[in-house]
């Protein structure tokens, strides 16, 4: 069994299909993002924003309304009476109301851009889960088909030596046996290959294999840049904004009226015209109000006590999280090492085979052990790199 198995996990795995293309884990997530809804979405909802602040600037608070009537005494004098009148209602900006606006609508775009983020980091990880068990499913699958190989030359030889007389019939069976069960259990590497290779296109669409999936190790990173963190920080900025401008809208916005009347008393008299400037005053309405400010105000309690939680939590899952990586990297150097004694050790029995010093039966143990000890170290060295990977997520970071 070849000492260089390890390298599936960088390698091609050949799935050829029209128009797919090979990505790293950083492409992956590339491509994957692009297929997510709010991702399509997101240029609408920042021109929603955009929207929001130009009217935050705005001279006014509200689109001005235009007020048309007439009135006449046709149906029940009938003298020729008649009254026309033109209006124009401005509404106005309350004491505070507008900057508190402003602010409120920066804070949305705050918070539309950390939430892009923390769903980002949240496809990252349910991308990364996939892509590694898909990493561990190519390595089983090259693992099988070499030990298919290994059992194939074995088989070939006892067939030999049980024809030149050198080995028993039982001795063949054994090694016929030994390759069904290689061949068994290469049959069930592709299945469990197929099913996750679904898993990861599900995600990122069709592509022909994975390239070098290996992620840069950390040193450390500041927590606040942490998605989950900006996030909560974020809602809990836009929650004071909200309290601030309940806090200014104490009642419904004044009003500004210019209006122009034409009249007349009876049929025959000219038109008369005048005009008419007024000021409409809104009364504070307390419950309301106070409705208002309390629901802002629990806005505001929750979104900082989340922060504080939240904080918590990155805290300890990336503790945790560096732990399992320090412990995969040291699994797999002792992997390493238990592999590198047993592919010394089959060579010691396959020459001691050869020359007809060790049994057909301790060379199969041998060689199942050697196996073992390969397919131990593979899958350490994709836990270490998986490891790796659990960690930059924990740490908010994204796949590079």
């Amino acid at each position: 069994m070849r000492a260089h198995f390890w390298i599936a996990l960088a390698s091609f795995v050949a799935w050829p299909a029209h128009g797919q293309t090979t990505l790293s884990l950083a492409g992956a997530f590339a491509a994957a993002w692009e297929r997510q809804p709010v991702a399509q979405a997101a240029g609408e909802r920042g021109r929603a924003v955009e929207a929001r602040r130009r009217a935050a600037d705005a001279l006014i608070p509200d689109a001005p309304t235009l007020e048309l009537g007439t009135r006449s005494d046709r149906f029940n004098r009938d003298r020729g009476a008649a009254e026309y009148e033109l209006g124009l209602a401005v509404p106005l900006w309350l004491p505070g109301e507008r900057h508190s606006s402003r602010a409120l609508a920066e804070a949305e775009g705050v918070a539309l851009d950390q939430r892009l983020q923390l769903l980002r980091l949240q496809l990252a990880g349910e991308l990364r889960q996939a892509w590694w068990a898909w990493a561990l499913a190519r390595n089983d699958r090259a693992l099988a088909a070499e030990r298919v190989e290994a059992a194939r030359r074995l088989r070939d030889d006892v067939v030999r030596r049980v024809a030149a007389g050198d080995l028993a019939r039982a001795d063949r069976h054994q090694a016929e046996g030994a390759l069904a069960a290689a061949v068994a259990q290469q049959a069930e590497a592709e299945a469990v290959l197929a099913g996750a290779r679904l898993a990861v296109e599900v995600l990122t669409g069709p592509l022909a294999a994975a390239g070098d999936a290996a992620e840069t190790e950390v040193a450390g990173t500041d927590g606040a840049r942490h998605p989950r963190l900006r996030d909560a920080e974020a809602r809990g900025e836009l929650a004071r904004r909200s309290l601030e401008l309940a806090r200014a809208r104490s009642r419904a916005n004044p009003e500004v009226t210019l209006s122009t009347r034409r009249e007349r008393g009876v049929a025959g008299e000219a038109l008369e015209q005048t005009w008419a400037l007024g000021l409409r005053l809104p009364l504070s309405s307390a419950p309301r109000r106070d409705a208002r400010l309390a629901e802002a105000n629990a806005d505001l309690i929750e979104a900082g006590l989340s922060a504080e939680r939240e904080r918590e939590r990155v805290a300890g899952e990336a503790a945790a999280a560096r732990e399992r990586w320090l412990a995969a990297r040291d699994q797999s150097v002792a992997s390493d090492e238990r592999a590198r004694l047993a592919r010394e050790s089959r060579i010691f029995f396959d020459k001691s085979f050869r020359l007809g010093e060790t049994d057909l039966p301790t060379r199969l143990r041998i060689e199942l052990e050697a196996f073992e000890a390969e397919r131990q170290a593979a899958r350490a060295r994709i836990n270490r790199a998986a490891s790796l990977s659990a960690y930059r997520q924990a740490l908010g970071l994204l796949p590079e």
